[in-house]
């Protein structure tokens, strides 16, 4: 198989085990949304605060959701003997973590629609430029599942790893959080002209953890 296939696979068994589990749906998506009940109710009286602070709380929900996903994909690896499997399968480790890294970020891209659905409905947002919302989004959710991969593996074999990978990821995507919120505040103000400075930090962070996922990943997946 060359490295398409094999990331192929990988994703696809990630994915299944998603679908079977819907801990997404059951569990990450509820707590995305409830944080943005509780930020609703509490802004309800201002609309206007409601509406500039929507793209912030959007990624912070789903940053934070993001943890919750690369705990789970990790821990269910680890727990079922999956890395075991995964180094004793010849498979290569950068179609590994592309694989991996493929899967969370679908799922995350999910769960941005799902929950910018909801700002959209919850904090009367209006969007003018659906085009860079999509690349902002895209080149957001690569960068954190690649950053989710590196550090889920990293944490797999420790005790810890429920609160190792928070400790190592947020810092690490404070940019991707940085960068998203402005290029959507572009993107319902109308000045898409702005985003585009945004979506190449986004860009060039995905790309540099990619990069350096596709080269880590192997010996930090013998010492999980």
């Amino acid at each position: 198989m060359n490295i398409w296939e094999e990331l192929s696979l990988v994703a696809r068994k990630d994915l299944r085990i998603e679908v079977r589990s819907r801990v997404t749906v059951q569990q990450i998506l509820p707590f995305g949304l409830v944080m943005l009940l509780v930020f609703a109710f509490a802004l309800d009286p201002d609309r206007g605060i409601l509406r500039r602070v929507a793209p912030g709380l959007l990624w912070v929900a789903v940053l934070l959701a993001a943890l919750l996903a690369v705990s789970r994909a990790f821990s269910v690896e680890t727990e079922n003997g999956g890395n075991d499997g995964l180094r004793l399968s010849g498979l290569d480790p950068a179609a590994i973590f592309l694989g991996k890294a493929a899967a969370i970020a679908l799922e995350l891209a999910v769960l941005v629609v799902l929950l910018g659905t909801g700002c959209v409905l919850l904090f009367d947002v209006q969007v003018k430029s659906f085009g860079v919302l999509a690349l902002a989004s895209l080149a957001a959710t690569v960068g954190v599942a690649s950053v989710g991969t590196l550090y889920g593996v990293l944490a797999a074999g420790l005790r810890v790893r429920e609160t190792l990978v928070p400790v190592l990821m947020l810092p690490v995507v404070a940019p991707v959080l940085l960068g998203a919120t402005r290029a959507w505040e572009a993107a319902i103000d109308g000045t898409p002209s702005d985003a585009w400075p945004w979506i190449g930090l986004l860009s060039v962070f995905a790309v540099l953890y990619v990069g350096i996922g596709m080269l880590a990943f192997g010996p930090l997946l013998e010492e999980a």
